[in-house]
């Protein structure tokens, strides 16, 4: 039994509020006092959902990039003392031979519980907009290669990230639409048309809105545009201060609709971690300030950002200078941190405080910094 100040459950917060774990479930849930004495009280203490990476490359000094188990055991174990209880482990480019390898790697943990599934960003991605990518292993998509990592991946494959201007792009589409992939438009160049036709087809997430995309055009309006109007797309923003200014952080998540928004760290080895000389795959990365870039172009190298940041972030931002969250704002932030990614990644059993999900929990103080973390498995 756990009872705190306030307890986000759904599009609800109970003020003051309880809920109860049974096996690593929710049992229970409720306003007001709890039924029996709790075993666990924040009297000062905000519940909010466990929140669900759907990007992000490693932390704590431990990478995901490369399938490493203990790697990536370190990673994930970083990330849940910030907040999430369901991660992703999100790859980088690499060459057909490499990238398989670390396919089967990852496979494993998502077998294991430790990830909630792979995420393939790239290497069918745009040489012009490949950010932090190496370009000299991007290629075109590849019916056969891709038949060989959805074999061997087994069923782990969560997400995909490719540009669908390159050819053959609209066919792999299809081919990860039918495997069951989420597939995601990103590290593109390609036209309004090309992303809506890549909409058409069945992709249905933005990965990181804006970065490694043209920017939005009076005459032209490229894929941002396609991807925000769109009712069935969910969009990945960044909201760490550094890829997007606040001010459209916020204004985004009012334009399309909270429900379709993920905040997502994109976070990479050095998230936790001092300055200094870091690798994203095969790049150099130089971490200053806090602000991860490759060493030798200075493009930005993902974040050092966690979750619990995130919501913090946002929730301020959308508090309008206000000292403390509304309880609208906070259901919100719970949705873009948890509920929505959960829902694209398919996972009814995470995502919200609600009877029947698993109990995966973040105590939250009155400034929203991450204090708990309970996980019941």
């Amino acid at each position: 039994m756990i009872a705190a100040e306030a307890v986000i459950a759904g599009d609800t917060v109970h003020r003051p509020g309880w809920l109860a774990e049974l096996g690593g479930v929710i049992s229970g849930i409720g306003a007001g006092e709890p039924p029996r004495k709790p075993d666990l009280n924040y009297p000062d203490g905000i519940a909010a959902p466990g929140f669900v990476d759907m990007h992000v490359h490693g932390g704590g000094g431990s990478s995901y990039t490369d399938g490493d188990a203990a790697e990536v055991r370190a990673a994930a174990a970083f990330h849940r003392e910030h907040g999430t209880t369901t991660t992703i482990t999100s790859t980088v480019s690499a060459g057909p031979d490499q990238l398989r390898a670390t396919v089967e790697r990852l496979r494993d943990l998502v077998h294991a519980g430790v990830s909630a599934g792979i995420h393939l960003e790239g290497p069918w991605i745009s040489e012009s907009r490949c950010g932090a990518h190496d370009p000299e292993v991007l290629r075109n998509p590849d019916r056969k290669e891709i038949a060989d990592l959805l074999e061997v991946a087994d069923g782990t494959i969560a997400m995909v990230t490719l540009a669908p201007e390159l050819p053959g792009a609209f066919d792999a589409i299809d081919q990860f639409v039918d495997a069951g992939v989420v597939v995601a438009v990103g590290h593109t160049n390609s036209t309004y048309d090309q992303a809506r036709e890549a909409l058409r087809r069945g992709a249905r997430v933005a990965t990181h809105l804006f970065n490694t995309m043209p920017p939005l055009g009076h005459r032209e309006p490229g894929p941002v545009l396609a991807l925000m109007e769109d009712p069935r797309v969910v969009v990945e923003l960044i909201g760490d201060g550094v890829h997007l200014h606040p001010a459209l952080v916020r204004d985004v998540q009012r334009a399309v609709g909270f429900d379709r928004v993920a905040l997502v760290t994109d976070a990479m080895v050095a998230a936790g971690k001092p300055d200094g000389a870091y690798q994203l795959g095969s790049l150099d990365v130089t971490v200053a300030n806090g602000i991860a870039r490759i060493s030798a172009t200075g493009a930005i190298a993902g974040s050092t950002a966690t979750m619990g940041g995130l919501f913090a972030r946002s929730a301020h931002g959308l508090s309008d200078g206000a000292p403390n969250a509304s309880d609208e704002v906070l259901i919100a932030c719970a949705a873009m941190t948890s509920g929505n990614p959960a829902r694209v990644l398919g996972r009814a059993d995470v995502g919200a405080l609600t009877v029947g999900r698993r109990a995966h929990v973040v105590i939250l103080d009155q400034d929203l910094r991450v204090n708990h973390v309970l996980a019941g498995e």
